[in-house]
């Protein structure tokens, strides 16, 4: 093996946890500590777009990021990335004359392979080292990457690489690809493999390719603290000690731990990434991992349905995540019509003339715990809980339409259970209400279990109820529930759930008077 070049690209693969929003003074800050680390490379951020904004490693021209790598460590090679989904401008990527960036890496899908090709031809005329990047290399056939790989030969990049986009490639695959690369590249060219670690493969695939001691250069992607997207990636740190140890390498750790320490730390409390479930289940389907973080965030879904609903979503839309398609999958996953007009008749009978009171999991309910006894017990009022047994409280019934949190009440309470359809069959419950009966037409809240339980109420001719518990969202973990077991972070979407839920609040509250005793983050305009 010639040699072992390490790329730090945390600013910018990284940057899709935070937007790449790491602040002006931590992009120079950052550029200077790693440049004390002694890897070989540095990926500053995309180029792309066509604004910028100097706290975003987003840039839409090689001059904008001149000033954040200056003065340049000359042992060290500066990079940038283009996307071929949307390369800017060849205006705005000027001949090389070493004050910028040297490299420059280019990213594409299989469909995008020619205009790549075109594209790559101009930025090497440029005089920049260039990376050709296999999106999703798994994805080929062994004959379209050989082929990709002759075509790009004809340019001579500096080097082309295997990317694990979906952090699915295990060894055996992944040695397979290595060795097709290795037997069709030009020896000159240096091999790459970029990492995503959705099955904790990054570390034991990178140790393969070295170990495997190819007679050209390679280069291996990694970020501090893992930091990316979702399951993240190969930790720099880890696989830079590992080469000191095995290798003889010299590679500096403990600025790389300063730099997690003072720029990284702050992010990931705020929003973490790692290995998790849902990206464990998209990376078994071969699905692009935003459809797991979007599904997460329902939370509402079992590991058996949310592995099922995966596995549904049609090829055309597993590699290329579609937002749109997501709420549509999970709409049509839900929505089991039935016919529950017999129950609905049963459940007004029941109801009829009855004042209830609508009690959510909500933390509100332990410190007005007493004035909550005190409407149910003046008011005469029957308590429906939303997705808990009630938490010490009478509780007449329990309604749920989150198979999640379901799974957890049944058979833990003889309290009789309303559930929606989208709950299977072979979880009972006394009374089952058509699901799409009583959905918000806002993708973000479409199953909200307390808007739901209202228009339900609504549906049985109920006049007016009261509600404790529903406190609002919050972007805070284990902040906006009595038990933490039903707390998810809802990231940066919370204030607009508050916003959406008030707004259906407000509708619902023109047919059936709702009033909240406990502290609440929603508005109802009467």
């Amino acid at each position: 093996m010639k040699r072992i070049n390490l790329l730090d690209c945390t600013l910018r693969d990284g940057g899709y946890v935070n937007n790449w929003l790491f602040g002006k003074d931590t992009i120079s800050r950052y550029s200077r500590k790693i440049a004390e680390t002694g890897i070989e490379m540095f990926e500053i951020g995309f180029i792309k777009g066509k604004t910028f904004d100097e706290n975003k490693c987003l840039f839409p021209d090689i001059k904008s990021i001149t000033p954040y790598i200056q003065p340049k460590n000359k042992k060290l090679c500066y990079v940038g990335m283009i996307d071929m989904g949307s390369p800017v401008d060849l205006e705005n990527i000027p001949p090389y004359d070493g004050t910028s960036v040297d490299a420059i890496r280019i990213i594409f899908k299989k469909d995008k392979m020619k205009k790549a090709y075109e594209y790559a031809q101009e930025i090497i005329a440029r005089g920049y080292k260039t990376f050709i990047n296999f999106v999703s290399t798994d994805q080929y056939s062994d004959e379209e990457f050989i082929a990709g790989i002759k075509l790009f030969n004809t340019l001579s990049p500096y080097a082309m690489a295997i990317v694990d986009t979906f952090g699915l490639i295990k060894r055996k695959q992944f040695l397979r690809l290595v060795y097709l690369a290795d037997n069709n590249m030009l020896p000159s060219i240096a091999l790459c493999y970029h990492a995503h670690n959705n099955l904790q493969q990054a570390m034991g695939n990178a140790e393969a390719l070295v170990e495997l001691n190819l007679k050209r250069d390679i280069c291996i992607d990694a970020c501090i603290f893992g930091m990316g997207r979702g399951a993240g990636n190969l930790n720099l740190e880890l696989f830079a000690d590992y080469l000191n140890e095995n290798y003889d390498t010299c590679y500096r750790i403990e600025p790389m731990l300063e730099i997690m320490d003072e720029h990284l730390n702050d992010i990931y409390r705020k929003k973490p990434w790692g290995y998790s479930l849902p990206l464990y289940l998209s990376a078994c389907t071969g699905c692009h991992p935003n459809y797991a973080l979007h599904l997460a965030e329902k939370d509402s879904l079992t590991v058996k349905s949310f592995n099922e609903l995966l596995k549904g979503i049609p090829p055309q839309y597993k590699a290329v995540y579609d937002k749109e398609a997501a709420e549509r999958l999970y709409s049509e996953f839900q929505d089991r019509y039935i016919d529950d007009s017999e129950t609905l008749r049963t459940l007004a009978h029941e109801l009829q003339g009855q004042k209830i009171l609508l009690l959510a999991p909500g933390k509100s309910i332990i410190e007005s715990r007493e004035s909550i006894i005190t409407e149910i017990k003046t008011n005469h009022r029957k308590v429906i809980a939303l997705n808990f047994t009630g938490a010490g409280f009478p509780v007449d019934f329990i309604f749920s339409s989150n198979l999640k949190r379901y799974c957890k009440i049944e058979g833990t309470s003889r309290i009789p259970c309303i559930v929606t359809s989208n709950i299977p069959q072979e979880h009972q419950a006394a009374y089952r209400v058509n699901y799409s009966s009583y959905t918000s037409q806002h993708a973000e809240i479409i199953d909200n279990s307390g808007l739901m339980a209202l228009r339900l109420l609504l549906a049985l001719g109920v006049k007016e109820v009261a509600i404790a518990g529903m406190d609002g969202y919050s972007n805070a973990f284990t902040s906006d529930y009595l038990d933490n077991t039903l707390s998810h972070v809802f990231e940066q979407a919370a204030e607009t759930r508050n916003n959406l839920i008030s707004k259906d609040l407000a509708d619902i509250n023109k047919h059936l008077r709702t009033t909240f005793v406990t502290p609440t983050q929603y508005t109802i305009q009467t």
